[in-house]
């Protein structure tokens, strides 16, 4: 009983040393991308807060806006097409949250500080991007690629969290059968 029980426990340990290193993938960004970065008015929980209540409203529109698109080009041209939509949504949403401040909508090549994602480093530079700056844009921003669609990078920190809920079932279970 004990030899099976010191085998159930290396099993599990290289599950779990599996589903780490599987969760680990390096996201590399392409050459031909846009990126999308939103830059709060500040710091401020109210300003941080707004900020993502800004990128949650705008996840809702902008796949529709984007539609097909294959490339750069095409995306930046639904983007341009459609900049009023963007526009109010923003201020929508600003107006909602009491932010009555100004905000800008840069779609072209835009500064993006270094950034260091899951190990890596994506060095600082001039990238094409949409870039929302909200007041006077001096927070702490969130950013993602907007194309090819890689904004579901927090997504995989879920996945890591399942993992772990289906390892403690399985110990759970391991536990129940050897009671």
């Amino acid at each position: 009983m004990i030899f099976i029980n010191k085998l159930y426990i290396v099993f599990i340990i290289c599950i779990g040393y599996l589903l780490y290193a599987g969760s680990n993938k390096e996201i590399v960004i392409p050459d031909e991308s846009i990126r999308f970065r939103i830059i709060p008015n500040s710091n401020t929980i109210e300003d941080q807060n707004t900020k993502m209540k800004v990128k949650d409203n705008l996840e809702k529109i902008l796949p529709n806006i984007i539609g097909n698109s294959s490339n750069i080009v095409e995306i930046e041209n639904n983007i341009n097409n459609n900049i009023y939509l963007i526009k109010d949504n923003i201020r929508k949403t600003l107006d909602s949250e009491k932010a009555f401040y100004k905000f800008n909508i840069s779609l072209g090549k835009n500064y993006f500080p270094e950034k260091k994602v899951y190990g890596i480093t994506y060095p600082s530079g001039d990238y094409e991007s949409l870039v929302i700056e909200l007041g006077e844009a001096k927070g702490d921003n969130w950013w993602c690629v907007l194309f090819p669609p890689l904004c579901l990078i927090e997504a995989e920190e879920t996945s890591e969290v399942e993992y772990q809920l289906y390892i403690k079932e399985i110990l759970d279970k391991y536990m129940q059968i050897s009671s």
